[in-house]
């Protein structure tokens, strides 16, 4: 635990009876409220066609924040690189950068695209969508546990989540043909990050061999993380670059060790990184006490349920709607994970669970992802594990002394 800072982690939630701006507002308080209380990082995932979760674009959220504060690190976690190119991500980067420059991560994620097109491969959306999940899963590697299981300091590490029961999905199908062209395919993932690092260094190079130069891009000092939540791909890419790795213990709970593990095989040092470094997230909301957190946290069993059906994730229900929902047995057990593993209680409850995650993990950093129906109650929470947490870093740091 000793010196391990706490970033933010935001998906821009919406709760059920707001606005968009309202929940947009919320999220430049919340980033300056937590710069204000010693977060090191404010970063903005990307989710799309999702009712309750409005973080579509990072950049532009990284933006719309970035002039309402002024040390805070702000970044991505992380871009969909799957439907993007390389040249539009360094180049909205080196936007930023150009006005706010030295505070910026550049988090990239791998996510699903369309693989390149064999003859075979018509005009069927469903066949096209299980051949870009079934390639998708077989880079991610990592334990495939039927049953819970726990680390060694007893951090529990639930059995996988068999995320192929959502291939059928029609907003699957839909947001894949909705963010690609017609015809597009994403090219190999570790080919898109060198591309992305060599636009970032001046050194692009075309097959062809002629050069590209971003402008503006080339030359910025943003941190590239590399986001992974198995043992697959992303984490080998992340480590044979020398790159900072974001592992995730709030969606991917199952395979965050392998993760970890898999990217500390794989790292080699890079001019930019000596040593291995790793930030892992953890979904959390704090009360006064275990009791009010409990309350607080209530609607999320809700939020994930729409997430796994398929349908997108709902605004955040209130405590009263979650408390009148009917529950079947097949609806508990697609949650049943995330329940488990979500870290919620007064700030010594909280303080202690992530500690041992930090412990299990060996993280560096710790990224928090809250969300609670009120935002003054997620403000709050913030604010309390940012108070027990410096407490507990200033009498380690007593002690080491």
């Amino acid at each position: 635990m000793a010196n391990t800072p706490l970033a933010v982690l935001d998906l821009i939630p919406l709760s059920s009876g707001s606005t968009p701006a309202e929940a947009l507002l919320n999220t430049v308080d919340l980033a300056q409220e937590t710069e204000r209380l010693g977060y090191q990082r404010y970063w903005f995932a990307e989710h799309h066609l999702n009712p309750g979760v409005l973080g579509v674009s990072p950049a532009i959220a990284i933006a719309l924040v970035a002039g309402a504060t002024s040390t805070i690190r702000l970044g991505s976690a992380g871009v969909q690189i799957g439907h993007r190119t390389p040249l539009s991500v360094v180049e909205e980067f080196g936007l930023i950068d150009a006005l706010y420059p030295g505070r910026l991560d550049l988090g990239i994620g791998r996510s699903i695209g369309r693989p390149a097109p064999g003859p075979e491969d018509q005009e069927d959306q469903r066949e096209l969508v299980s051949a870009s999940v079934a390639q998708h899963r077989a880079r991610k590697g990592g334990g495939a546990h039927t049953s819970d299981e726990y680390a060694r300091n007893g951090l529990l590490i639930p059995k996988r989540f068999d995320f192929t029961q959502l291939i059928g999905s029609p907003k699957l199908a839909l947001t894949l043909s909705l963010l690609q062209q017609p015809n597009a395919y994403t090219p190999p993932y570790a080919e898109q990050i060198d591309d992305v690092l060599a636009l970032l260094r001046g050194t692009y190079r075309s097959k062809e061999n002629f050069e590209a130069h971003a402008y503006p891009g080339e030359g910025i000092s943003a941190e590239v993380w590399i986001l992974g939540a198995s043992g697959g791909e992303s984490a080998t890419v992340a480590g044979t670059r020398g790159l900072r790795f974001a592992a995730s213990y709030h969606h991917s709970p199952s395979t965050v060790l392998d993760a970890v593990e898999a990217y500390h095989r794989a790292f080699r040092p890079s001019q930019n990184l000596a040593s291995p470094y790793v930030s892992v997230s953890a979904d959390v909301v704090v009360g006064d006490d275990d009791d009010a957190a409990m309350q607080l946290a209530s609607g999320y069993g809700l939020w994930v349920r729409s997430i796994r059906t398929g349908a997108g994730a709902i605004a955040f229900p209130t405590s009263e709607v979650a408390a009148n929902h009917e529950w079947s047995d097949e609806d508990r057990a697609l949650v049943k994970d995330r329940i488990d593993t979500q870290i919620v209680g007064s700030p010594q409850t909280v303080a202690n669970k992530l500690d041992q995650l930090q412990q299990a993990t060996g993280a560096d950093e710790l990224a928090i992802t809250t969300i609670t129906h009120r935002h003054a109650d997620r403000v709050r929470s913030y604010e309390l594990l940012a108070r027990e947490w410096g407490l507990r870093q200033s009498r380690q740091g007593s002690r080491s002394r």
